[in-house]
């Protein structure tokens, strides 16, 4: 049974990143821990007792926003759909998620170095990791590769998810660009051969099955 107190922290803890949230919206990537921690209502050594420093608020961050985005990739990767289809689903669900919260993403993604120590690789990098794997699996599960099946969807998954980051930084910065129209252009650069290979039959028996 959790005790009153950690219960307590916990709670704190949410309403913490909460009002980093509230100034990462703001902000962006800029965001101060002073700013942070004058959203609070605390100072900033109160602010780094919780977090022990903006590292350790950047993870935090990322591992409150980045469930809700591999929860959805799983999502439209598993979707029913034709292959087409379901291209368009990942990638629309990936651009729909970023698009609804830009800031918390430019800040999770691409932190300033130069601030406060921070490492370039950004705490988002994980999530990426999971999302190329997930990718990954999918491409072995459902489409036919021949014998080095294995390699090439590990290959694809790391590509199509460094090419949709990078397509989708892009796009942020382009305020009138429509997101429908991005995802048929990232569609249309993946479809060479992943249109031109077959289903893998043990993953169409399953789908028939179910």
């Amino acid at each position: 049974m959790v005790s009153p107190e950690r219960a307590d922290r916990a709670d704190r803890r949410e309403e913490l990143l909460d009002a980093a949230d509230r100034v990462i919206r703001r902000e962006g990537p800029r965001a101060s821990m002073n700013a942070i921690a004058a959203e609070a209502g605390i100072t900033k050594p109160i602010l780094y007792r919780h977090f022990g420093d903006k590292n350790g608020l950047y993870h935090a961050l990322a591992q409150r926003h980045s469930a809700t985005l591999l929860t959805r990739i799983r999502e439209a990767l598993g979707a029913p759909l034709e292959r087409r289809e379901r291209v368009e689903n990942v990638i629309d669900t990936y651009l729909a998620v970023i698009e609804s919260a830009p800031q918390i993403y430019r800040f999770l993604a691409h932190p300033d170095p130069a601030a406060e120590g921070l490492t370039p690789a950004g705490p988002l990098a994980p999530t990426l990791q999971s999302i190329a794997s997930e990718l990954s699996a999918a491409i072995a599960a459902q489409v036919d590769l021949g014998p080095d099946r294995e390699v090439l969807a590990e290959a694809w998954g790391q590509a199509i998810t460094g090419m949709v980051l990078a397509g989708g930084d892009w796009w942020l910065e382009q305020p009138d660009f429509p997101r429908d129209r991005m995802v048929q252009i990232l569609a249309d650069l993946l479809w060479g051969r992943l249109a031109a290979a077959a289903d893998n039959p043990s993953a169409t028996n399953n789908h028939n099955g179910h």
